[in-house]
This record gives structure tokens, C-alpha cells and sequence, in this order.
């Protein structure tokens, strides 16, 4: 009797050894595959949130009118300035994406809706409709308007914003104020 039950826990035991050889083996290929895959997305995880933020140079429209935009800033080839951004509401606009590439820039707005302006005493050039404008000087004889800019020292940070609101600069017209956590004026 001996050899029988031997025989049988024998054929058992190579058949329980098979399937746990056949799901060792679906273990470890699934071991293989897996395991690198997490240590590669872990690593991707790791790069993504240890990268910069994204750098450039945004307006933000904290009044509840339509808000139109004008940016000036020298260029290699000199002095540029560029409009018309329209910016919402409550919503902001990228107007250079990546990093700045010049340590002053300068900013006109208008509320489309209520007539106030942001403005400075910077001149700069400016058109009625879509403009890249290269030169400051001139403008009327050139056939563009003159617009005061408002001065932006950056520093050189490689990204800005700009929080424009409805509270009073000296005169009672609107102002360009720092929105929170950003290095504007």
C-alpha cells in the first residue's frame, strides 16, 4: 500500500509543482514586466515634479470687464511692442511663453468696457487694430498712436505675472497690482 499512496502523492505533488511552475513562471514574467514599468513611471513622476514651472510672461484680469492688452519690450533687433491681447474677465493670458529674454518689460491695458486704463510714462507705439510694431519713436508720424507704458523690472526672472485690478492707482484710474506669490510691482 505503501507504493500506491506514494505513487499518488507523487503524481499530486508534480502536478501541483507544474501549475505552481507554470504560475511561477506567468508570476516572474509578469514580475519582469511590471516592476520595471513602475521604476520607469516612478521615475518619470520624479522628473515632472522636480522640473521648473513653466516660464513666461502673464497678464492676469482681476476686474470683471473685457481688458485689452499692449506689451513692450526690446528685442535684439530693438524696440517692439505688440497688442491687441483680449483678455476676459477673471482670466489670464500668456503674452511671451517660455523664458523672458529681457529684464524690463512694459505693459499698456485698457477696459474695454468701463473706458480706464492702465498706463505709465513710458511712450511707446500702438495701432487700432492687431500690432507688432518695431520702434518707439515717431508714432503718430508713422501712423500709430502713442500710448504710456507702465514699467516692469523683472529682475531677469526667467517668468512674470501681471494682476491687473479695479483699484485705484493715484488719480483714481485703475492699477496694475502684484497678484499673490509673484515678484510684480
Amino acid at each position: 500500500m505503501r507504493p500506491q499512496f506514494a505513487e499518488k502523492g507523487l503524481r499530486e505533488m508534480q502536478m501541483w509543482f507544474a501549475r505552481g511552475s507554470a504560475m511561477g513562471f506567468a508570476g516572474r514574467l509578469r514580475e519582469r514586466l511590471v516592476v520595471p514599468l513602475l521604476i520607469i513611471g516612478a521615475g518619470f513622476f520624479a522628473i515632472a515634479a522636480t522640473s521648473p514651472a513653466r516660464a513666461d510672461f502673464r497678464v492676469c484680469n482681476a476686474t470683471q470687464n473685457l481688458v485689452g492688452v499692449g506689451i513692450g519690450y526690446r528685442a535684439k533687433a530693438g524696440w517692439i511692442t505688440e497688442g491687441w491681447w483680449h483678455i476676459e474677465g477673471s482670466t489670464c493670458k500668456t503674452l511671451i511663453e517660455g523664458p523672458l529674454s529681457s529684464r524690463f518689460y512694459y505693459l499698456y491695458a485698457e477696459d474695454a468696457e468701463r473706458g480706464g486704463r492702465w498706463d505709465g510714462p513710458i511712450n511707446m507705439c500702438v495701432a487700432e487694430k492687431e500690432f507688432k510694431i518695431a520702434g518707439v519713436n515717431d508714432c503718430v508720424a508713422r501712423g500709430f498712436q502713442r500710448a504710456g507704458f507702465q514699467e516692469y523690472d523683472t529682475g531677469e526672472q526667467a517668468s512674470w505675472m501681471v494682476q491687473l485690478t479695479d483699484e485705484p492707482a493715484t488719480g483714481g484710474a485703475p492699477a496694475a497690482a502684484p497678484a499673490p506669490g509673484t515678484n510684480s510691482q
